[in-house]
C-alpha cells in the first residue's frame, strides 16, 4: 500500500517514479501514464500538471497560474489543491 500524501500550499508536487506526462500522437492529446493506468487531463489540469516539476511549491504554482490566466488566486488555489489531492489519492502525484 502506498503512503498517503496530503497536499498543502508548501508541498512541492511532482510525478512519482513510474508516472510520466507524455503527448500521445495517436490520441492527439496529453496523457498521464501510470502503471496499468492512463489519465487524459483536460486543458486546465494539464496546465497544473506541467508545473509539477518537483521544484515549485503549490503556492508558487497557484501564483503562476493566477498571473498567466489573470484569474482570482483564491479560486485557482481551491481548484489546484483539489486536483493535486485527487491525483495524490490516486497515486499519480507526490510531494
Amino acid at each position: 500500500m502506498s503512503q498517503l500524501v496530503t497536499i498543502s500550499a508548501d508541498s512541492v508536487p511532482r510525478l512519482p517514479p513510474g508516472v510520466k506526462l507524455r503527448f500521445d500522437k495517436r490520441r492527439d492529446s496529453w496523457i498521464v501514464l501510470a502503471p496499468e493506468r492512463l489519465f487524459v487531463p483536460d486543458p486546465i489540469a494539464l496546465e497544473v500538471i506541467k508545473r509539477c516539476d518537483g521544484a515549485a511549491s503549490v503556492s508558487a504554482i497557484v501564483d503562476d497560474l493566477a498571473k498567466t490566466f489573470d484569474a482570482d488566486r483564491a479560486v485557482i488555489e481551491k481548484d489546484v489543491n483539489a486536483l493535486l489531492q485527487d491525483l495524490a489519492d490516486k497515486g499519480v502525484m507526490t510531494a
